[in-house]
Order: C-alpha cells, then structure tokens, then sequence
C-alpha cells in the first residue's frame, strides 16, 4: 500500500465505510467502485496526470468520493475552503495552477473565480441511494476511461499553509508522504476494523482529511461525517454510531466540556479523545479525562508533515499532559539558530524529518532555503525535549514575546490564565510599549463573573510579574481560522483598536 489508490484495500468490502448522518451510507466495496468510475469520469474528461485540481466541497461523501478519484487518476488534490471569497479563491487556485474545479452546485464565489481564470467546472452531487456524480455544463459525465495507477514518488496533495506572517506557500505532498503519516497515525491509535470516528474537522485541512478521515478508512474502521460540527448535535450521533474516537482542535474540545451537562454527554465514551492543531492546555486536560471518561492523547501535526509528528500514547504508555508526546515514526531534534542540534532539555526551534515530510515548498526557494536546512525541515517552533524524547511546545519562534529582552512564552502565560475558574478561553499577545518594547496583553471568554484586576492577581500568584498580562480584555468571542484555531496575530489585530 504505497499510494492513495490502495488506501481502501485493507477493509472487508461488505464493511460499513463512511455514514453521513440523515443521509447516505456506503459500504468499502461502493465507496471503492465510486472512486474508480469518477476516477474514469476524469481521465476522459481529458484531465493531465501530475497537475492540480481544485475541490471546494464541504465535509460530505461527495468530497471523499472525488478528492479519492482526483487522487486515482493520478492529478493533484487541491482542496479548498468553500466558505472563500472570490479573490481568495483566484489567488489560491491560481497560485496552484489548477485545470478544473470540483465544486457544489451554488458555490458562486468558486464558480466565478475559476471562470475569471479560464478554469473547466465540474459540479458534484449525490443522489437518495449515494451515488455521487459529475456533472459538466449540467451534462452528467458518463464517458469513461482506463486509468493507469500513480507511482508513490508522484504528488497527490496540494494545499497552502500561512505560517504567521508570510504570504501563503504551497505545500506539494507525494502519495509515499501520505501514506507513511496514515501508516503512523494507525499505528500511534492501534486503530482496527472495529472503530469509529466521528469527523468534526473540515476535510479541506490535514488534520480532519488525514488525522481523523483516511487513517480510519486505511485501518477498515468506519467515519462518520456530519456536514458541520454541531454541539447539540455531537452526543446523539456518538451514541447513535457507536464512535469510539474523535480528533478536534481545543476550542471544540472547550466547547463539548461547556455544554457537557446540559447536552447529556456521557460520563464514558470513547476509546480515546484526540487534541491537535493548537496547544491543549493541562487544566483543560483534565477536565476532559474527568468529564468524558476516556484518556485525552495531545498531537503535534502541520501540513509539511503530512499532518502529524508526535503524539502521546495509548494506555498504558504515560500521558503527559502539557507536552506532546515523542515523535511517532518521525525523527524529532531541537536546533540552534545557527543550525546545530541542541541537547536534550534545551529550548530551540522544533526540527523533523521523516518520510512524511515534504520535500520543498512549490516555487519558492528562499523560503526552502530558510526551513530546509542539514536534512532537517524547520517547523518555526519552539521547543524541547525531555529525558523520555517527549517534546513540550512553547510557542511559535515569531510570537515569542520580547519584554526588555526577556522572552516570554504565549502557551505558558495561556495555561495560567485558563487554569483560573472563570475564565473559558484566554489568549496573550505581544503589544508594542515605548519602555519595553513588548508587553503582554490578554484577551479573555469567561464562563461565570470575575473581573480583569481578579484575573492579573491570579497570574500573579502562578507567574513571573514580568510574565503577568498587564491588560486583559473581556470578550465574547475570540477570531478563529476556519478550523477552529484561534491564532495570535488576529486576536492582536482585533484589539490593537482598543490598545
């Protein structure tokens, strides 16, 4: 199994695969012969092998079905938030050179960037039995060809990633880079025929996509695809399926714990709960595990890795809260700025390597000049690695918060102040100061009363005063990416009126 072609063999072809609440469900063997014919759909349609193809789909079985057959024909997956406007979809499917966009019926904002660009549409919809099916100029697509299988060394992904303050770079990944990450996920979760995952992540980013979606379909297990996370909504179809695992970024976590005991969560019930995509602080940590009865294992994943990189283990391997975890079939070291490999226990950027790892942004030498460095991919993390080669994160390199020349770690100060009783979400940032240079503000969602100066004298007792936030901004609602991520420069950009 060394490409994406294979990733559904493993399965019984009479097993469940993928359930799409209130709507269709598809055993392995129909999923299979799906992708095939859409797979064939596309090589007469006349597509080129080896070159990018857009897909603005949400989280249904019309996105698995084509993103698997863009993948079998031996294009370029290039999935694509739908909820884009129409310049962000012209910059990014022109940026991927893309010759078709796979897309929904309605979805005028990618319909009109890819006419503006001269791009073929095709849209794609499921009928009451669940068969998906093409469509090109409201002609259902019913020609079909041979497809040749792609070669592992081909690239069968292409997605953007951002960083913190660069403009968007591509990211090409081979089938051999995805297929070493599902062979690692698999393994980290020991995850068997038997399980089911429940899918809250969208399927246009590495972490729903490869985490949760493909690993589970590569082990024979079962997911099931809600077309949005809905709160209210999560228990019934837990119970109702049967999961026995989820994958989700920790504002989803704090939500579920939020509404734990209005929505009748149960007190045990899945196998284990997984946390990527952003740090997990200890003291939500373990109000999952109390609240939910099942162990919480932390991630580390990015999309030059094909998603994940390290992860705390299973029972009875020891879970450590605040750190995550030793790499998982991932080579994991800590460098100097000046590219030497640091010892254990010392703090410095977060370097990888493995056979998941991309092997160079597309088109873009100077910034593989600067993350590429020795055999090693710079993440622009900073870290570091204990006795047992569990990594601890301490934050991005370029959010490190500078105080008269005194560093200061976001993830430390963001514990402490979510370790306060009152307060639901915290994230600090960096503020320009004339004496200082940089200080550390705050802003704050609280779950019962407490006021800002009530807050400062927490950290206080928790934290170095040069560490503790010196105003904290009471909010409703902190800016989230669209995978739920709440990211510093835009809770920065968001308050820097009121500074």
């Amino acid at each position: 199994m060394t490409t994406l072609a294979s990733v559904l063999q493993p399965a019984t072809r009479g097993a469940r695969a993928v359930v799409i609440p209130e709507g269709p469900s598809v055993t392995y063997e129909d999923l299979g012969s799906q992708v095939e014919r859409v797979a064939e759909h596309l090589a007469a349609l006349g597509i080129e092998r080896g070159r990018p193809m857009s897909i603005v789909l949400g989280n249904n079985l019309e996105y698995l079905v084509t993103f698997l057959g863009v993948a079998r024909v031996g294009a370029i997956a290039a999935p694509l938030n739908p909820g884009y406007t129409v310049d962000e979809f012209k910059f990014f499917m022109s940026d991927a050179n893309a010759q078709l966009a796979i897309i929904a019926p309605g979805a005028a904002a990618a319909a009109e960037a890819a006419q503006a660009l001269g791009i073929k549409i095709v849209t794609a919809t499921v009928d009451g039995r669940g068969q998906v099916a093409l469509q090109r100029d409201g002609t259902a697509l019913s020609a079909r060809r041979d497809v040749a299988a792609p070669a592992p060394g081909d690239v069968a992904l292409f997605l953007h990633t951002s960083g913190t303050t660069s403009r968007p770079k591509g990211v090409p990944l081979t089938h051999a880079n995805l297929m070493a990450s599902l062979r690692n996920i698999k393994g980290t979760y020991a995850l068997t025929p038997r399980d089911v995952s429940l899918i809250v992540m969208p399927l246009f980013h590495v972490h729903g996509l490869l985490g949760a979606t493909l690993s589970t379909l590569n082990s024979g297990g079962t997911v099931v695809v809600p077309p949005r996370f809905s709160a209210s909504r999560f228990w019934p179809v837990q119970q109702e399926m049967g999961a026995t695992w989820f994958s989700a970024v920790p504002t989803i976590h704090q939500t579920l714990l939020l509404r734990a005991d209005t929505d009748g969560a149960r007190r045990e019930s899945f196998r284990f709960i997984r946390s990527c995509s952003s740090a997990l602080v200890p003291a939500v940590f373990e109000r999952l595990e109390a609240r939910f009865g099942a162990p919480v294992l932390e991630a580390y994943g990015m999309t030059e890795a094909s998603h994940q990189m390290s992860s705390n283990p299973l029972p009875p391997g020891e879970r450590s809260p605040g750190t995550v975890g030793p790499g998982t079939g991932v080579q994991i070291g800590i460098m100097d700025e000046k590219g030497k490999l640091l010892p254990g226990g010392e703090r410095g950027e977060v370097v990888i390597s493995g056979p998941n790892v991309t092997k160079g942004y597309s088109n873009n030498p100077k910034a593989n000049a600067e993350s590429f460095v020795n055999g090693w991919f710079r993440t622009g993390d900073q870290g570091y690695l204990d006795k047992r080669s569990y990594l601890t994160l301490t934050g991005r390199i370029k959010e490190l918060i500078n105080r008269g020349g005194e560093k200061i770690s976001p993830l430390e100060v963001d514990a402490v102040l979510l370790g306060h009783p009152a307060v639901a979400e915290a994230v600090c940032f960096a503020c320009p100061d004339v004496k200082y240079g940089e200080v550390v503000h705050a802003a704050v969602v609280l779950r019962s009363e407490a006021d800002p100066a009530a807050i400062q004298a927490f950290c206080r007792e928790h934290l170095a005063s040069f560490k503790v936030p010196e105003k904290i901004y009471v909010t409703t609602q902190l800016p989230r990416t669209a995978t739920g991520k709440i990211q510093r420069r835009h809770v920065a950009a968001a308050f820097k009126q009121q500074i």
